[in-house]
């Protein structure tokens, strides 16, 4: 292999001999790729077309034996390195430029044990993955609602989604995890094992180790379940915003209902003349009886006059993946998101507002419903600071052309700004498309802050684990 220059810790760079990279390819059961390699543009590429960031050596990992010789190759040379779980995250923290990306994108195993309803998945698997995996056995874990997402990177952060109401955050159902430290060993971290770094991997981020396997309890779910979409005019949109806010603070557990606003995608239950115009659409789940759900959303489909529903007892696995036309990878994305404990009337009239001004078709807002059994752990139980949200807003700006990038996000960046004075102050960090936005590290780790601190203190005391939402030690 030809020499390389990569980027190190210290801000400088250091050329690796081709020799060294050979080396350390020859131990691995992936493979090493370069910029001269001719599938690089392939292996770089993330699932937001904004990040255009240029690793000078990539791993492709298929082992944790894998990971471990990786680690300590970077230790060794003092490499400035990330982690690539699916490569999903907002803010492109899979990359880093320069330098050494080791990527875990191709450990994608999920091995589910249907006696003891449990489920041992490697870092590279996809939602869609985990969800093909224990449908199989009418079992699901809680995770996020877009079937190329990472379980990495969703349970590292927190992970919520349609069944979190019910059965908790995607963290909430962890059991263990494998991790490789920054010295290259292998340790395990439980409720019995290595406990406080358990405590920190469970909303904390990257900044600890790599994951390289988890052990999660699943819960019995359908296979099918009552979903469906609800689409209104936006016409309605007052009266809508009110209605949701309602029919959402009496909800059971079972019920997660979520309303988006954006032009309609050509969906084939709507009329053709409703494509292309603006809409609320209200998307729920019941993860209940079936028949009991009917009769509690009943209100709900009658209420206005929509242009058309898609309501019915489906395999949940297929719902999942409801929302992956609207998120392909290749286009430009920024998002901006804020908690609410209640949707005050600002709320609504700024979501009013910014949606009359949407800068592109495929932009839309959503008001995620959480709460529930999510919100009744004690908030020190985890890593994770916001279980006092009821709703999560994300306002996700999407679109084609990199001179739109102004627009955009300045669109984006307001809203934000308006809508600030009704948050808790805390967002979900898997929102964040800043990575390096202080302000917006400390609103992810909240209270929990100071003690991911001395965390990082003990387990990454140099801060090797960087290249992501960062806790510095």
């Amino acid at each position: 292999m030809d020499s390389v220059s990569i980027a190190t810790r210290d801000g400088g760079t250091t050329e690796l001999s081709g020799d060294s990279l050979q080396e350390l390819a020859s131990g691995l059961g992936g493979s090493l790729v370069t910029r001269s390699s001719a599938n690089y543009e392939d292996v770089r590429a993330v699932w937001n077309a904004m990040i255009e960031t240029r690793p000078a050596l990539i791993a492709r990992c298929t082992s944790a034996a894998d990971v471990q010789r990786c680690v300590r190759f970077a230790a060794a040379n003092s490499l400035l390195f990330s982690i690539r779980g699916a490569g999903h995250n907002i803010a492109g923290s899979a990359l880093v430029e320069g330098g050494f990306t080791i990527d875990l994108s191709q450990m994608r195993d999920v091995e589910v044990d249907p006696v003891s309803a449990t489920a041992i998945i490697q870092p590279g698997a996809t939602l869609g993955d985990v969800d093909a995996a224990t449908a199989e056995h009418g079992l699901a874990l809680p995770v996020g609602i877009n079937s190329t997402t990472g379980i990495a990177g969703l349970t590292l952060g927190g992970g919520f989604g349609w069944l979190s109401r019910k059965h908790g955050l995607t963290i909430d159902s962890l059991l263990s995890a494998d991790v490789v430290t920054v010295d290259g060993d292998k340790i395990t971290a439980s409720e019995t094992e290595n406990e406080d770094l358990f405590w920190g991997l469970r909303g904390g981020g990257g900044n600890f180790g790599v994951v390289t396997s988890f052990t999660f309890g699943l819960y019995e779910v359908g296979p099918e379940l009552l979903c469906g979409l609800v689409v209104h005019p936006f016409s309605d949109a007052p009266d809508l915003m009110r209605y949701y806010r309602e029919f959402t603070s009496s909800c059971s557990d079972e019920m997660t209902l979520w309303m988006v606003l954006r032009d309609a995608p050509p969906l084939p239950f709507l009329p053709e003349e409703v494509h292309g115009t603006r809409v609320v659409v209200f998307a729920f789940v019941y993860a209940g009886d079936p028949a009991e759900g009917e009769r509690l959303l009943a209100p709900l489909r009658s209420h206005g006059s929509p242009h058309g529903e898609h309501v019915g007892v489906i395999p949940f696995a297929g719902f999942q993946q409801a929302f992956d036309p609207l998120l392909t990878p290749g286009a430009r994305n920024y998002w901006k998101s804020h908690n609410f404990a209640s949707l005050e009337d600002g709320v609504l009239a700024e979501v009013l507002s910014a949606v009359e001004t949407l800068p592109t078709p495929q932009t839309e807002i959503f008001i995620a419903q959480v709460g529930g059994a999510a919100a009744r752990l004690p908030i020190d139980s985890s890593a994770y600071p916001h279980r006092d949200a009821a709703y999560v807003l994300n306002v996700h700006t999407r679109w084609e052309d990199a001179s739109d990038d102004r627009l955009c996000i300045d669109w984006a960046r307001a809203f934000f700004d308006a809508t600030a004075p009704y948050s808790t102050g805390g967002v979900y960090m898997n929102f964040v498309s800043e990575a390096t936005d202080a302000a917006r590290v400390q609103a992810a780790y909240g209270s929990s802050y100071p003690r991911l601190q001395e965390l990082k203190a003990k387990y990454d005391p140099d801060n090797a684990f960087r290249t992501n939402l960062n806790v510095r030690p």
